[in-house]
C-alpha cells in the first residue's frame, strides 16, 4: 500500500510543479494539486508512521564536514504537526496546510468533495443551533423534501436555473439500465418545493408558509474546487416562505439578514456589511437579493456570507401558487415569496479571517473545545495529584457549560502539546503545574494574542465565561480595524484600480446598470507577469450609506447616467 502512495505522491509532486511553473495556471489549480499533495504526504505518514521523504533526499550522500570545520551548521528540523507556511508567503499553500493539519476536514476520491471531520462539523452544529432556535421564534418550521428533481420541473423554470444549469449533476443509470428519464441532484430547491406549495394553498387562511430544510446540495462546478469556498457538494439552510402581502414578505427578507449578519457577528467574530445585490449580481428570478459580506484581509477579497431573497411573486406565477382573493370575488391572486440560504462556506470564511501562522483560531463561541487543560512540570512523585487536579478543573468546567477537555496523554511533552492545540485554534489553554497548584491557581494562554494570565481555582467557572466573552470581542474588533483600515472610499476610477491593488474594498458611487457594472471590472482588470488579476464587481450596495453626499455621477468615467448609491467593490471569491 506505501509503494502505492510513493507513486501518487512523486506523480502529484511533478503536477504541482508543473502548475507553479506553467503562467496560465490559476490560483485554484495550484491550490487543488497542493491540497491533494498534502492529503497524500499525511496519508503516506499514517500507513508507514513515518514523514515522506523525497527520492533525491533519500538517496543522497551526506556530505563529510571538512576536518577543519568546528561546527556543524544549525539545521532546522521540520515536522508535518506545525503549519510551514506562512500565511503572508503564500496564502493557498497555508490554507492547505491548516485545514488538513488541523483536522478540519479529510480529502475524498470525488473531486470537490471533502470529509468534514468533527473539529469542523462542531463549528456547523453551533451555527446550526443559534440560527434555527432563531428562526423558529419567527415561526419557521424545518421540513425535508427529497434531494432529486425531475427534467419537467427544472424545465418549467428555465430562468431561474439557467445560472445552475451547467453545474447540475444528473442520474442517468440504476444499476446497470439506463434510466427511462434521468433525474437531477438538486442544486437548489425552488423548483423541489414549489409544486407542493401550489397544492397547500388554496385559501389566503392558508398562508403564510414558512419552512426550512438543513440539507446538502450539488453544484458540479468546473471550477477548481477549494474546500468549504467552492464544493461540489456543500451543507446549508434554505428557507422557502410565502406571504398573503408583499409587505410581510419584505419584511421578513431584512430579519433574516439582520440573523446572518448575528452569525457572523457573535458567533464567528466577523464583521459584515448588510447590502442588496445589484441587478447583475442578484440572485436570477428575484425581484431583489440581500446579501452580508466580509472581508479577508489576507488577499483583500470580499466573501460573500449569506443571502435573503426576495422573489416577489415570479415563482408563485410559474408554479401557480395562488388562492381566491377575499377582496376581489371570483379572482385568484398569487402568493408573495422568498428564499434565503446560509452554507457551510461560512466556516471557510471563519478560518481565512481569523487563521494565523500557528494554524486555526477559533472564535470560542463555535470551538469544539473552549478550553484545554494540560498538566506541565510532573514527575512520577507528584503526577497522581496533578493529575487529579486536572481532571477537577476539567469537571467543573463542564459542569458550568463550558466546552472543556484535558490531555493527559503521557506519550507527549507538554511543548507538542501546545503546538497540537495551538494548530487546532482552541481558544484557551490552561497549564496546570506544581507551583499553580500550590497557589491554587491555573495559568491561562489566550490562543488569538498569546497573552498569558493567572486565573484562580475559586470562581474558575465564572472567570472563564467572562474571558471567552472577551476573546470573542477581540477577535471581532481586531476583524474590523483590518477591514477598516482597507475600506476606502473613492471617485476617481484611477484611484479606484490603485486601492484594489492595495487588496482593498472600495464604496464609489454606481449608476446600477450591470452593463457598467461589466465595464468597471473590465477596467480594473489587472496584467501582471503571473497573468490577469481579477477584476472588482459589486459585493453590495450597503444598506447603511456613507455620510458624505452621493456624487451625481458614476464611477465609470464614460457613463453619463447618474449614480443611485455608493456601491462596495471589490475582488471576491
Amino acid at each position: 500500500m506505501s509503494d502505492a502512495i510513493v507513486k501518487q505522491i512523486e506523480e502529484q509532486g511533478a503536477e504541482v510543479r508543473r502548475l507553479k511553473g506553467d503562467k496560465a495556471s490559476t490560483e485554484d489549480a495550484k491550490t487543488e494539486a497542493i491540497q491533494k499533495l498534502l492529503a497524500l504526504k499525511l496519508a503516506y505518514k499514517e500507513a508507514t508512521g513515518q514523514d515522506y521523504v523525497a527520492p533525491n533526499a533519500r538517496q543522497a550522500k551526506p556530505k563529510q564536514a571538512p576536518k577543519q570545520q568546528a561546527q556543524k551548521p544549525e539545521v532546522r528540523k521540520q515536522t508535518l504537526l506545525g503549519v510551514g507556511t506562512r500565511k503572508d508567503d503564500n496564502y493557498s499553500e497555508w490554507y492547505s496546510e491548516v485545514i488538513t493539519k488541523a483536522e478540519m476536514i479529510e480529502y475524498y476520491d470525488v473531486s470537490g468533495c471533502y470529509v468534514l471531520r468533527p473539529w469542523s462539523f462542531a463549528v456547523w452544529e453551533s451555527i446550526q443551533e443559534w440560527f434555527d432556535s432563531r428562526i423558529k421564534k419567527l415561526g419557521v418550521k424545518n421540513c425535508y423534501f427529497p434531494m432529486f428533481v425531475s427534467n419537467a420541473a427544472l424545465e418549467r423554470e428555465k430562468t431561474h436555473i439557467a445560472d445552475f444549469a451547467p453545474e447540475v449533476a444528473w442520474v442517468t443509470r440504476a444499476g446497470n439500465s439506463e434510466m427511462a428519464e434521468p433525474v437531477a441532484i438538486r442544486p437548489t430547491s425552488e423548483t423541489v418545493m414549489y409544486p407542493s406549495y401550489k397544492k397547500w394553498v388554496q385559501s389566503h387562511r392558508d398562508l403564510p408558509i414558512k419552512l426550512n430544510q438543513w440539507c446538502n446540495v450539488v453544484r458540479w462546478e468546473f471550477k477548481h474546487p477549494t474546500p468549504f469556498l467552492r464544493t461540489r457538494e456543500f451543507l446549508w439552510q434554505e428557507g422557502h416562505t410565502a406571504y398573503a402581502n408583499a409587505a410581510d414578505a419584505e419584511k421578513e427578507v431584512f430579519q433574516i439578514l439582520d440573523l446572518y449578519a448575528g452569525v457572523y457577528n457573535e458567533l464567528l467574530a466577523i464583521p459584515v456589511v448588510k447590502g442588496r445585490k445589484s441587478e447583475k449580481e442578484k440572485f436570477a428570478g428575484g425581484d431583489f437579493t440581500t446579501t452580508v459580506e466580509a472581508y479577508v484581509a489576507c488577499n483583500g477579497r470580499g466573501i460573500q456570507g449569506a443571502t435573503s431573497h426576495h422573489l416577489g411573486q415570479n415563482f408563485s406565477k410559474m408554479f401557480e401558487i395562488s388562492y381566491e382573493d377575499p377582496s376581489r370575488e371570483g379572482e385568484r391572486a398569487y402568493a408573495w415569496q422568498n428564499s434565503w440560504g446560509l452554507s457551510t462556506r461560512s466556516i471557510g470564511a471563519m478560518i481565512m479571517v481569523h487563521g494565523d501562522d500557528k494554524g486555526l483560531v477559533l472564535p470560542p463561541r463555535v470551538a469544539a473545545v473552549q478550553v484545554i487543560v494540560v498538566p506541565v512540570g510532573f514527575k512520577t512523585s507528584n503526577k497522581d495529584s496533578l493529575f487529579d487536579a486536572v481532571d477537577k478543573v476539567t469537571k467543573e468546567l463542564v459542569a458550568g457549560g463550558v466546552k472543556a477537555e484535558h490531555d493527559l496523554r503521557e506519550n507527549y511533552n507538554a511543548g507538542w502539546k501546545f503546538n497540537h492545540w495551538e494548530l487546532k485554534g482552541v481558544p484557551i489553554r490552561f497549564e496546570v503545574g506544581p507551583n499553580d497548584l500550590a497557589k491554587k491557581q491555573v495559568t491561562a494562554v489566550i490562543r488569538h494574542n498569546g497573552e498569558k494570565q493567572q486565573v484562580s481555582m475559586d470562581g474558575i467557572v465564572a472567570s472563564v465565561k467572562t474571558l471567552l466573552d472577551e476573546i470573542h470581542t477581540q477577535m471581532y474588533n481586531k476583524a474590523l480595524a483590518q477591514r477598516d483600515a482597507h475600506l476606502k472610499t473613492t471617485t476617481d476610477i484611477e484611484e479606484f484600480k490603485k486601492h484594489l491593488d492595495e487588496k482593498c474594498i472600495i464604496l464609489s458611487p454606481f449608476c446600477g446598470l450591470p452593463e457598467c457594472e461589466e465595464k468597471i471590472k473590465n477596467a480594473s482588470t489587472r496584467e501582471d507577469g503571473e497573468g490577469a488579476q481579477m477584476g472588482a464587481k459589486t459585493l453590495c450596495i450597503p444598506l447603511e450609506q456613507p455620510k458624505q453626499a452621493l456624487p451625481s455621477k458614476c464611477l465609470f468615467p464614460s457613463c453619463t447616467e447618474k449614480a443611485k448609491a455608493f456601491a462596495l467593490f471589490g475582488r471576491s471569491y
